[in-house]
């Protein structure tokens, strides 16, 4: 495993010249292999600017902290470069978030000294081609504060090979805590803050180019907006699965059910109840 350091958290669009040359120069068939390499930035202290920027399109309270899904945004532009100055196998723009997971051991205060580092996990088969996920850990000195994985679709031909069937369990018996109206500047707000400026998030224009009939609203928007409308515990676990897109502008609801000291949620469509985010807080 080769390491490479960073002094200071490398800017998002620096990999945007490469995500392009994507679009141009077609990756090369055969075999798809990962590169066994970790990002790590050694030490540094969050923009409060920045989070507050962040807290606020995404509805957290500024109260001293940072959430830790900030942190697993914070490490997309260690997988930006990750995916753009290594031997990638994979169309960076047709990649699908899929899933997403943080585990926070602790609240983080806005003055601590942070450690962030981020490698890729494995390649696992999937219906619709193969999934990878990127790990991310954020570190206090020696404490483990922050564990993440963001799961990624490269959708392929298969060769017969599916991922193993999760089974389904019984929906929980949500109970509807409010109506969201998102607007359509939504994605373009959040890209300032994220770094994160693909262009099926952009406009409706750019979108298109690209299959959707609009712009759609990040996933990771829609994870934290679920998670600053509920009272987190010091230590838990947050997986969301990203399943339809969120159209912009859209008018969906959130809904949450209780299980013990677990909590489920669910944003969906207002209109035709089609599911856009399903998830489950867990208190460690």
């Amino acid at each position: 495993m080769n390491t490479r350091h960073f002094s200071q958290l490398p800017k998002p669009y620096l990999a945007y010249p490469k995500v392009i040359q994507g679009l141009i120069f077609k990756k090369p068939k055969g075999e798809k292999v990962l590169p066994q390499v970790e990002y790590v930035v050694d030490s540094f202290k969050v923009d409060q600017k920045h989070l507050k920027a962040y807290n606020g399109i995404c509805g957290f309270k500024n109260n001293g902290y940072i959430p830790a899904i900030y942190l697993a945004v914070l490490s997309q532009s260690l997988q930006m470069h990750m995916m753009t100055q290594e031997a990638f196998p994979f169309a960076i723009l047709g990649l699908v978030h899929i899933r997403n997971q943080i585990k926070q051991t602790r609240k983080v205060g806005v003055n601590e000294q942070l450690f962030l580092s981020c490698k890729f996990g494995e390649l696992q088969p999937h219906d619709k081609g193969v999934q990878f996920d990127f790990i991310t850990t954020a570190k206090v000195g020696n404490d483990v504060v922050m564990e993440g994985t963001t799961t990624y679709l490269a959708r392929q031909k298969n060769n017969g090979k599916a991922a193993a069937k999760v089974a389904e369990s019984k929906a929980p018996a949500y109970e509807m805590q409010a109506e969201w109206n998102v607007s359509e500047n939504t994605g373009r707000r959040y890209a300032l803050t994220s770094g994160d400026f693909n262009l099926i998030h952009i406009h409706a224009i750019t979108a298109k180019a690209f299959g959707f009939k609009q712009a759609i609203a990040h996933g990771m928007w829609s994870k934290a907006k679920a998670l600053a409308s509920l009272s987190l515990p010091d230590s838990y676990e947050a997986d969301v699965w990203f399943k339809l897109p969120m159209y912009l502008p859209s008018k969906v609801e959130f809904l949450t059910a209780n299980k013990a000291k677990d909590i489920e949620f669910l944003i969906r469509n207002t209109k035709n109840q089609k599911p856009h985010v399903s998830g489950s807080i867990k208190a460690l």
